[in-house]
């Protein structure tokens, strides 16, 4: 019998000084957090920030982790953290068409995938951390 293959990843929802939302334009679900998977000896806290450099060109702090997502059917773990920015400034990369900061109801509109606005709102209402949320 072969071990399930399980997917983990990590995804930040990063604020900046004017309180704007960092979002990147994927080129198959549109605007969303930054994010990606974790790598093999990697901490789930080291990911999310090589995953937010690696598909916008901004380097973050972490400064909250948020709560898990996990698709219990598909063996995946979503890991959300909060987090600021600390230099370099949004850009495109092979990853991401376009990447910026919106005002926060403007940006939350963007994110047209349900999950995502969900987990974002998730992120940034402290009554509901730390969540586990399982579909």
């Amino acid at each position: 019998m072969t071990p399930p293959k399980h997917i983990v990843s990590a995804a930040t929802i990063i604020l900046n000084d004017q309180n704007e939302l960092l979002l990147i334009k994927g080129p198959r679900r549109g605007w969303e957090m930054p994010g990606g998977q974790v790598e093999e000896g990697e901490s789930l806290k080291d990911a999310a920030i090589r995953e937010t450099k690696e598909e916008c060109g901004v380097d973050v702090e972490i400064t909250k982790f948020c709560g898990v997502y996990q698709n219990v059917t598909k063996s995946i773990c979503n890991t959300l953290f909060l987090g600021k920015p600390v230099g370099g400034e949004p850009v495109s990369t092979g990853e991401a068409l376009e990447a910026g900061y919106f005002p926060l109801e403007k940006a939350l509109d963007m994110v047209t995938w349900k999950t995502f606005r969900q987990r974002i709102e998730h992120c940034l209402d402290e009554d509901v951390q730390p969540f586990y949320v399982e579909f």
